[in-house]
């Protein structure tokens, strides 16, 4: 038996926190974010600093840290390649590019996990001092929360099960069940860009069992989460990969903590210098594809 969008909706989650995540905190309705618009680098290079503070200058007793000497990082579990738990331990691309700069910044890295849809507001209320979660760095999530330069750019992806006569996003429409994680790009552009309602779940896990049950017809994802869930012979398919151009991927941090994200874009800087970003980059997407007209880091930093 089919369950309906209605009860689906029910057994998912509600949107209560997507307004705080990545709405905006003005009377103003935000603007949709058409995640698959094309790449706007004018307007990506006004949120790109020009270059960063030297790291043997970045003071560290000055960042208004939970915990003094440690970086308290919220992420997910259950994201792979990107953020996820392997042997009980937090590991992925974004996990371990972040160790790497609080390396650079002779400071701990503490991760925690929670649900991408409460994720940016704990940040911004400092239950964390960042967020890691290949989070887009939308214009409606800047009103809420702070960012750092980007260290790389998201794709999307429809995911279906074997057979589905759903092919891509071109043919995602009102007769489709489409699920989505709560707060998210993908859930924002099913919803505001394509103006349809999706199920909405409050994990990448919940979200994938639905499709391979078959109580949802796609699931519209960040295709990174898509890689790492669909594996050869579990029923299931990528149907079509776009890259999302639109804003690049970046850590988040309290928007009045200046100097901490002034920190964090000085130790990315550094590895990126230094070759630790490319040698990462490769090692967990071998295959990786960015923007031509687009670099990690500061406008002065050279690639590695």
């Amino acid at each position: 038996m089919t369950l309906s969008r209605t009860l689906l909706a029910t057994l998912a989650v509600p949107l209560l926190a997507l307004t705080v995540s990545c709405g905006s905190s003005s009377s103003e309705p935000a603007q949709p974010t058409d995640a698959l618009a094309g790449s706007d680098q004018e307007s990506l290079d006004k949120y790109t600093t020009e270059d960063t503070t030297p790291i043997e200058e970045i003071d560290t007793d000055e960042l208004d840290l939970i915990t003094d000497g440690t970086l308290r990082v919220g992420t997910l579990s259950d994201a792979p390649p990107n953020i996820f738990l392997e042997d009980g331990v937090f590991t992925g691309y974004d996990n371990e590019l972040l160790r790497a700069v609080g390396d650079k910044l002779g400071l701990e890295v503490e991760f925690a996990s929670t649900d991408f849809s409460a994720l940016l507001a704990q940040v911004q209320n400092k239950q964390f001092d960042v967020g890691s979660s290949s989070i887009s760095t939308t214009e409606a999530r800047r009103e809420n929360v702070g960012f750092t330069n980007g260290y790389d750019f998201g794709y999307m992806a429809v995911v279906t099960k074997d057979g589905s006569s759903v092919s891509g996003f071109d043919s995602l429409s009102e007769s489709t069940r489409i699920g989505v994680v709560q707060g998210t790009v993908q859930d924002d552009y099913v919803t505001n860009t394509l103006g349809l309602e999706p199920v909405r779940f409050p994990d990448y896990n919940t979200v994938f069992a639905n499709v391979k049950n078959g109580q949802v017809d796609a699931w519209v994802a960040p295709s990174q989460q898509a890689t790492g869930q669909v594996k050869e012979g579990d029923g299931t398919t990528i149907a079509e990969t776009i890259i999302n151009t639109e804003n690049f991927t970046a850590y988040a941090a309290n928007s009045d903590n200046q100097p901490l994200i002034d920190a964090l874009n000085a130790g990315l800087d550094a590895v990126i210098a230094d070759g630790t970003w490319t040698e990462l980059t490769q090692e967990w997407y071998p295959d990786r594809e960015l923007p031509s007209d687009w670099k990690p880091g500061s406008k002065a930093v050279d690639v590695k």
